[in-house]
């Protein structure tokens, strides 16, 4: 009835025209050896251990296995008490480069500790206030 009243207000013509396109659009075909698995998005996230490195530098150089543990996307605490206090300010400076380089945070948690993570952490929560400014090497 529908395929008439068209036939009658657009002529015979391309009614065929149209069904004939209809037709090989349903010939369409599927490789057989294709699987059909659904596979969730996130799957991969719960397979790798979030890992949290804890350094304790006594020379500069020790800022070199710091950084590449931010670089592999390892979150790192650095405890700063047994280096000089030149030395490790200028440390600070180096991992505070590295960590923005890579679109990270840095954080006092401590005296002289630092919590610095990439960027797939997040880091909540303020210590600021129980920490004194009682002579602070940085």
């Amino acid at each position: 009835m529908a395929a008439n009243f068209l036939k009658s207000l657009f002529g015979e013509e391309d009614i065929d025209e149209q069904d004939g396109l209809y037709e090989t659009s349903e010939q369409v075909s599927t490789p057989a050896n294709t699987s059909n698995k659904v596979v969730s998005i996130n799957s991969g996230r719960f397979n790798q251990m979030s890992q949290i490195s804890l350094y304790e530098p006594r020379l500069y150089a020790d800022v070199k296995q710091i950084a590449s543990q931010l670089l592999e996307g390892h979150a790192v605490i650095v405890n700063f008490t047994q280096m000089d206090a030149n030395v490790a300010a200028r440390l600070v400076d180096f991992l505070n480069g590295t960590v923005f380089a890579i679109d990270g945070e840095m954080k006092r948690i401590g005296k002289e500790i630092f919590l610095c993570t990439p960027k797939n952490y997040e880091i909540s929560g303020s210590l600021t206030s129980n920490l004194k400014n009682d002579g602070d090497k940085f």
